[in-house]
């Protein structure tokens, strides 16, 4: 199976508290955990950058395929949450609302309702995941 990326995304923790310093292609990212759970908040905390992840992915799909299409649609908004219970394992929700500023008809909705659900990270979490990890 190949690799999606070109290059592996790097990450490093030293000795503060949750910070952690994350590499890609030709970028970095901070990711850091709240003051109320010991963290300085410098960055994004793993739930809210995994969540940008699903938000980026949907609203570039949908960007692609509203240019595609020709409609008139100059921007797009999204709002993520999630949410976890024990029951009896652990079932996580994604809550996933997308709007528009202007009134979109309904055809339109429902056909970019079903273009969200293709999102390439989408389909990763709704199939099997399997991580490998070596030390």
């Amino acid at each position: 199976m190949a690799n999606l990326l070109e290059n592996n995304v790097e990450g490093k923790i030293g000795t503060q508290k949750y910070l952690c310093t994350i590499s890609w292609r030709n970028g970095t990212l901070l990711m850091d955990e709240p003051e109320n759970v010991g963290g300085k908040n410098i960055g994004p905390d793993p739930f809210s950058t995994f969540l940008a992840s699903l938000a980026g992915c949907t609203l570039s799909t949908l960007r692609m395929y509203i240019d595609h299409k020709g409609w008139d649609i100059p921007e797009i908004n999204i709002s993520l949450n999630l949410a976890q219970e024990l029951n009896p394992e652990l079932e996580t929700t994604i809550s996933r609302i997308i709007t528009f500023p202007t009134n979109i008809p309904n055809e339109q909705r429902e056909r970019l309702l079903l273009i969200a659900e293709k999102c390439p990270i989408s389909k990763i979490l709704k199939n099997k995941i399997t991580i490998n990890t070596t030390i």
